[in-house]
């Protein structure tokens, strides 16, 4: 095993929306073996053809593999993103380098590469910390970082800055426990925070200490990456040219003593459908979206009086959603929204006043 490196593989970010967090990799290389063993082997191996992807991603219902990749096909794929791959070479003994590679075989047997993903908990990033820590004699002790205890949300926010739309709709699903503060060990699931990490931790063994890393360099250059240009205006823009529009047909509707029930019936649309949404991520198996305080506004309610509506008959309905709409705006002292979501509460609030006045 002298002539064996074994490596945690960091990659950057791309404009692709499953590698907007980056990715985390390992690399096993036998120097000397006969034709050179060089893998990458890569915990993030899914079919985003399977049947429901996306839905089961949603609903944490999603299963990824290990693959085992020839590491100059994997350092190809990052070269052709643009994506730049630091490498840090594992300050492994023999014993444990041997360890580890009979370890990752194990797990890339067929009955056993199939793991069930979390994004938060279990990930590509994750499963290479795991792995490598339990196949090291002694423990890794990582160095504290003093005042950085971010949340979910504020990690992700980092990482989509540039994808504005992809953060709105992770905002919209995540709920209150996204809002937490992390622990660092919690913060390794982004692959960069590990490779922060894996650089100051030492190894304790025997009354000894060695690093972890001992040495660390870049596989892939950053090159030019290319970001294809998306929707023109942000969420927040977008929801402040409604809450225009809200206010213009509010004095209108005033003013003439009448409601517009085509608008009444968008907004009933738009909150009921996300709502459904919602409603349904009840039922998944991510902890940071079981509790979502969105959900008091944006909820299936509409649907049980859309018809009366529609038909311009008197109902309880605008009555609910000044209470839910109010509600709402409170929970946001104690949640983070999707942005601009509630120049929404406030279109329901005015057209919920609307109805109160007429009553009276």
């Amino acid at each position: 095993m002298d002539s064996v490196e074994v490596s945690l593989l960091t990659c950057q970010p791309h404009d692709e929306v499953y590698s907007l967090y980056g990715h985390t990799a390992i690399r096993y290389h036998d120097f000397h073996q006969k034709g050179s063993v060089d893998a990458a082997f890569n915990y993030g191996v899914f079919n985003f053809q399977a049947p429901h992807f996306v839905a089961r991603f949603v609903f944490g219902l999603t299963d990824y593999e290990l693959g085992a990749f020839p590491y100059r096909l994997f350092k190809g794929e990052y070269r052709r993103f643009g994506s730049m791959v630091t490498e840090q070479v594992l300050n492994l003994t023999n014993e444990e380098k041997l360890r580890l590679r009979d370890a990752l075989g194990e797990n890339l047997r067929p009955e056993n590469r199939i793991y069930r993903y979390n994004y938060f908990y279990n990930n590509c990033t994750t499963k290479a910390r795991d792995i490598i820590e339990q196949c090291i004699n002694g423990k890794v002790e990582y160095t504290e970082r003093k005042d950085y205890t971010p949340t979910y949300r504020d990690m992700i926010h980092d990482m989509t800055e540039r994808n504005i739309w992809s953060r709105w709709g992770n905002d919209l699903l995540l709920g209150i426990k996204a809002d937490q503060p992390t622990t660092q060990r919690q913060q390794e699931f982004l692959p960069h925070n590990l490779m922060y990490d894996f650089d100051r931790a030492q190894i304790y063994e025997n009354g000894n200490y060695r690093p972890l890393v001992k040495e660390r360099r870049v596989s892939v250059p950053a090159g030019v990456q290319m970001h294809e240009p998306g929707f023109p205006l942000s969420p927040l823009q977008c929801f402040i040219a409604l809450l225009a529009v809200g206010l213009v047909l509010f004095i209108i509707q005033w003013r003439m003593h009448r409601i517009f029930v085509v608008w009444e019936v968008l907004l009933m649309l738009a909150t009921g459908i996300i709502g459904i949404v919602l409603t349904l991520m009840l039922f998944s198996q991510h902890p940071t979206v079981s509790l979502n305080l969105q959900i008091i506004l944006l909820n299936p309610l509409p649907f049980f009086f859309l018809w009366p509506v529609i038909k311009g008959k008197k109902t309880i309905y605008w009555s609910i959603t000044v209470v839910l709409a109010s509600l709402f705006l409170i929970g946001g002292a104690f949640q983070s929204y999707a942005e601009g979501i509630w120049t929404l509460a406030l279109c329901l609030l005015l057209q919920g006043y609307l109805h109160i006045i007429r009553k009276h």
